[in-house]
Parts: structure tokens; C-alpha cells; sequence
């Protein structure tokens, strides 16, 4: 059973491409999100960075014990920034997702306006290539999306289908 993950900055279309993907590919979705919630996964509250405190390694458990409970499922979508945090072992692939940062500190400001200073860490992570550093570093099979524009679904299922054939 193939298990992609989705990862990448704030706003830079994860969800909208994983949940496109798993519909496409007739794979299960899974939104971080609300694994975090269900599994009671949050340790606090980052007032500075306004957002929730996750251990990386429970969740990672969590996650990974959520792969065995689905290994007969044609396949998995797993979406969030965190994803990017699971051991090699269970990914087939990870796609990082990547925008334009004019693009992106607009959809920032709408997400956050009265939060300058989240716009800007999230602005920051994109300009530093943050998470598709960290999934390269971690050794998976990346493939970075350009989610800028309206992608093309059927073209993009059929480069990860001839990845996850390799």
C-alpha cells in the first residue's frame, strides 16, 4: 500500500492537493489536524507563534500505527506540515508544496490579518525552503509542486504513479 505525504508551508495549497490526490488515486485521506485533535496530541499552546505545541515522536507514532491499522487500503494521503515528521519506512512519497511568495504572503494576510508577525515566520519558511530541506534531509522520495497556479491533477497523478512504480 503506497503512503504519500503532503507537506510544506502554511497556505501553500497542502490540503487542497491532498485531498485532490487522494480523490484521484482512490486513496485514503488523512488531515494531521484532526488526528492532532483526536489523539489529543497537543502539549500546549506557542502564544508567540500562535499555534498549537506537538511532539514530533508521538505524533509519528500515532501516525505510523495508523499506516498498519490501513496497510489494506489501496492507499494513503497524509496531510499536514507535520507529515514531514514520520520515519522513512512508511512513505512512498512526499510531496513538498511550494508558491510564489507574492502569491503566498497574499493568502498569508487573509489567513492572518491581524497576525504580521505569523505571516512573516511562514513568509520566512517558504524563503528558506524549510520543509523540503527537512524531507530531503530525512531521505524521502520528494517531489516538489509548484501550487502557485491551478494544477494539473491527471498530469501530477501520473508522475507519482511512475515514482511510486520505481
Amino acid at each position: 500500500m503506497p503512503v504519500i505525504i503532503v507537506s510544506g508551508s502554511v497556505c501553500t495549497g497542502k490540503t487542497t492537493l491532498a485531498k485532490a490526490l487522494a480523490e484521484k488515486l482512490g486513496f485514503r485521506y488523512f488531515d494531521v489536524n484532526k488526528i492532532i485533535i483526536k489523539y489529543k496530541l497537543a502539549e500546549g499552546y506557542d502564544r508567540k507563534y500562535h499555534s498549537k505545541i506537538i511532539d514530533e515522536k508521538k505524533l509519528a507514532k500515532v501516525l505510523a500505527h495508523l499506516i498498519e491499522l490501513n496497510k489494506n487500503c489501496f492507499g494513503m494521503v497524509i496531510d499536514s506540515h507535520f507529515s514531514h515528521y514520520l520515519p522513512k519506512k512508511y512513505v512512498d512519497l512526499c510531496i513538498i508544496t511550494k508558491c510564489n511568495l507574492k502569491v503566498l504572503n497574499k493568502r498569508l494576510k487573509k489567513r492572518y490579518p491581524k497576525l504580521p508577525q505569523k505571516v512573516k515566520i511562514n513568509l520566512e519558511t517558504e524563503i528558506f525552503d524549510t520543509c523540503l530541506v527537512e524531507a530531503t534531509e530525512a531521505g524521502y522520495n520528494v517531489l516538489a509542486v509548484d501550487t502557485t497556479k491551478k494544477i494539473n491533477i491527471d498530469k501530477l497523478s501520473k508522475e507519482i504513479n511512475k515514482r511510486l512504480a520505481k
